[in-house]
């Protein structure tokens, strides 16, 4: 009656590693993702020529580059999907921790590129964005404690968990990165509220976000020209909100046509943050309606599966992830489209840029990794189990 309720499957003793993989992986979400990364190559071939003239490059300079990453992302995300639960916790662990002091070193050895915030590692051959690859590892981290708070006896690991969101959340904030310290906040609200927590306290938290965001906006110059731009009732043709904006107008539902698109000469975010504009007016509606619905399709289909799963840590850490992805996703289109105020924050697998694609070939991954069909057991062993498996 178990299996047939919660979807297990036969244990094979001693069968391959990829077999059993390929019997358990979710599929439709893998395809999901692969398609995107199409996608993006797609749209690279239309937004990076401009920047790579400006620059003195060949055409395709950039597509060449996010196809590298992109292979880079991909075997990352196939390798950690054939992982246990319990090696991907142990690996996001210490990725964590290289993450975390990399980030806390950002004032001291990081660089801006010139756009007032500092967020990158200058590598020569590559620039390097900690937050990143900290995102992933602090869901899983924080669904870890959080698990480990619900054992008997155990640890006031929400406790824990949010003082660490908290202290990441101050750092992105004085880069600044308010729209990577939201996520951060979202992704351990979601795990919280999975966990358990009562609606008193996430009131509690969202009356605090306000009250961040409005001291942020009378301390920083940065965030108050954002926000400022956002409500304005005018959009300015000549910022980058202007151009997105009459991109995605004129694209209208079937689009100008390949390579006649002429946002990507004006938006110097054109292959990255604002890559959805350059969807919408070569390809049209129909494009973007298929995008959101391939970002849909991972996330349902990740939650489908992680409602079946009764190990704690597996389904929190997953919930997490799957969420963090959706949501990176909203925002960025929903900065296009002028719903959401501008934050730097690009669209997963389809925007240019080696940090942002390897980090969610890896975040996906361990979702993949978190959501393979496994046997769940009986109800009786969740207290002598240990977590993962």
């Amino acid at each position: 009656m178990t299996e047939m309720v919660y979807g297990a499957v036969p244990v094979r003793d001693g069968e391959p590693i990829l077999p059993k993989w390929w019997r358990t992986v979710d599929k439709w979400a893998m395809s999901c993702v692969l398609i995107l990364f199409a996608i993006g190559l797609l749209l690279g071939l239309a937004a990076s020529p401009p920047l790579a003239e400006k620059n003195g490059f060949e055409a395709f300079h950039y597509v060449q580059r996010q196809a590298l990453f992109g292979t880079l992302a991909l075997i990352a995300m196939l390798i950690t999907s054939m992982m246990s639960p319990v090696l991907v916790r142990r690996l996001a662990v210490l990725g964590f921790l290289v993450a975390f002091v990399a980030l806390a070193l950002l004032p001291f050895f990081g660089t801006d590129f010139g756009k007032g915030a500092v967020r990158w590692y200058r590598l020569g051959f590559a620039s390097l964005q900690p937050s990143e690859f900290l995102k992933p590892g602090f869901v899983v981290v924080a669904a870890w404690m959080m698990a480990a708070s619900s054992d008997l006896n155990g640890p006031p690991g929400k406790t824990w968990s949010f003082a660490l969101c908290i202290s990441i959340v101050l750092m992105l904030a004085l880069q600044p990165d308010f729209g990577q310290a939201c996520l951060v906040l979202f992704a351990w609200g979601v795990m919280y509220f999975v966990a358990g927590a009562p609606m008193v306290l996430l009131v509690g938290m969202a009356l605090m976000v306000v009250a961040g965001g409005t001291f942020a906006y009378a301390s920083s110059e940065h965030f108050a020209r954002r926000i400022d731009g956002f409500l304005s009732t005018d959009i300015d043709p000549t910022t980058q909100l202007g151009y997105a904006a009459n991109a995605i107008r004129e694209g209208g539902l079937f689009g100008v046509g390949v390579g006649e698109g002429q946002v990507k000469w004006s938006l110097p975010d054109a292959h990255t943050d604002f890559i959805i504009a350059v969807a919408a007016e070569e390809y049209g509606l129909i494009l973007v309606l298929i995008i959101i619905a391939l970002y849909a399709t991972v996330v349902i289909r990740s939650l489908m599966r992680l409602v079946r799963e009764r190990d704690t840590f597996i389904r929190l850490a997953g919930t997490g992830l799957a969420c963090t992805l959706g949501v990176q996703a909203m925002i960025n289109m929903g900065v296009a489209v002028r719903l959401l105020p501008a934050k730097g924050m690009t669209l997963p697998f389809v925007s240019y840029g080696g940090s942002s694609v390897i980090a969610s070939g890896i975040a996906v991954g361990m979702l993949l990794a978190f959501t393979r069909t496994r046997p769940q057991g009986e109800i009786s062993d969740l207290l002598t189990r240990g977590r993962g498996r």
